[in-house]
């Protein structure tokens, strides 16, 4: 972590008018409301229930951050077009321990300017066995809850995340339960909760032995619409379609992220539910040896905009535009061995931005913020607030 036109069943023009819940205002925001609702009574309720569409035309923007420098410049430069900040800061273990912390400068800049602090919390290093073991296990699972809601507390957060990656395909009601007791448990510390969540075009598994491991761990495991249901929104991570891990190809094709976007839409999820995900990282190819091993293979790593266009020109490289995948791609010889790169600069971006307001999603969700093409500022245009 895509021909065009709606599915078939989905209302056309305005979206149906969604409730705002009450977990989705700010800290701050809650306070107030609470304090109003003591005098107003059931004029409160009336205030609640006010359309999501009434409140807001401008998408939710989700950034994704580290806490690195890179990071932090980048956010603070661009606050103001940040309605949420993510860091990837949180670490789960097997008995549902949670060990992290964000830098205080990120907190700093996101309370500055009024933009929500949702930290991920994750199975470290997308690590199978733990992920397996506080969704199936009942004290491990309740732990998880009891942990998180207490982060929500202690830390005054507006919501967390969760980015549990490698699940089984056989823990997927699992995972639902799993999300379901969470939820609970956020809900009541005053928190929002959602998932980010690896996209699929379809339930398949492939013909090759790579497709049917990604089919098994990676995309099919999740239950989107019982997640919906029980979580306030999911991050839909339609980016990593091509990684270090595979051969060279676009980091978020159009085609493939558009078939990803009608295929959650069609299982019912609703669009004031679906943060779409957006690249911010380009990917580069290239042979690596390791000298310890003695082996030698071609390699991919996600890079920044500004490095990948730096290795461009000192190689002399031009990137050419694929206006099928809506990216820009670059190969080029070095020592008689071709490299590689596929591109999400600003112009990608666009495009793929469009799909939000194309099919009136409740925002997008971008990894990773210190990564992207500083032009890309110039055109997300008003965000939620």
């Amino acid at each position: 972590m895509p021909h065009h036109g709606l599915p078939h069943g989905l209302p056309h023009g305005r979206p149906r008018a969604a409730r705002l819940p009450f977990a989705q205002f700010t800290r701050a925001q809650r306070t107030l409301v609470s304090r109003a609702c003591a005098r107003l009574g059931v004029l409160c309720v009336a205030l609640l229930a006010l359309p999501r569409v009434a409140l807001s035309q401008a998408p939710e923007s989700i950034w994704y951050i580290r806490n690195n420098a890179e990071g932090i410049a980048s956010f603070e430069a661009n606050a103001k077009r940040v309605s949420v900040i993510a860091p990837q800061v949180y670490a789960i273990d097997s008995s549902g321990a949670i060990k992290g912390g964000t830098d205080p400068r990120i907190v700093a800049i996101a309370k500055a300017n009024g933009v929500k602090l949702m930290p991920l919390v994750m199975n470290p290093g997308f690590d199978l066995s733990i992920l397996h073991r506080i969704v199936t296990d009942v004290v491990a699972r309740t732990a998880s809850a009891h942990s998180m809601a207490s982060l929500c507390r202690d830390e005054h957060l507006d919501g967390l995340q969760l980015d549990f990656e490698n699940l089984y395909v056989g823990d997927r009601d699992a995972f639902t339960a799993f999300a379901r007791e969470a939820a609970d448990s956020v809900h009541k510390a005053g928190c929002e909760l959602s998932a980010a969540v690896v996209p699929r075009g379809d339930d398949g598994r492939g013909v090759l032995p790579y497709h049917q491991w990604m089919a098994d761990y990676w995309r099919n495991a999740y239950d989107y619409k019982a997640l919906a249901e029980v979580l306030d929104f999911l991050s839909y991570m339609t980016y990593a379609q091509h990684t270090g891990g595979s051969t060279p190809g676009p980091v978020a094709g159009y085609p493939w992220m558009l078939a990803g976007l009608k295929y959650v839409l069609a299982q019912g999820v609703p669009v004031h539910k679906i943060s779409l995900g957006l690249a911010a990282y380009s990917d580069y190819w290239y042979p690596h040896y390791d000298p310890k091993t003695g082996a030698s293979r071609a390699r991919g790593d996600d890079i920044a905009y500004p490095r990948l266009m730096q290795l461009l020109r000192d190689a002399g490289a031009t990137p050419q535009w694929d206006a099928t995948q809506k990216a820009s791609f670059a190969m080029w010889e070095r020592n008689g061995v071709f490299e590689h790169a596929w591109i999400e600069d600003a112009r990608a971006f666009r495009h793929k931005l469009a799909l939000v307001h194309q099919y009136k999603l409740r925002g997008y969700s971008v990894w990773l913020i210190g990564m992207e093409d500083p032009a890309t500022w110039k055109i997300v245009g008003p965000v939620r607030h």
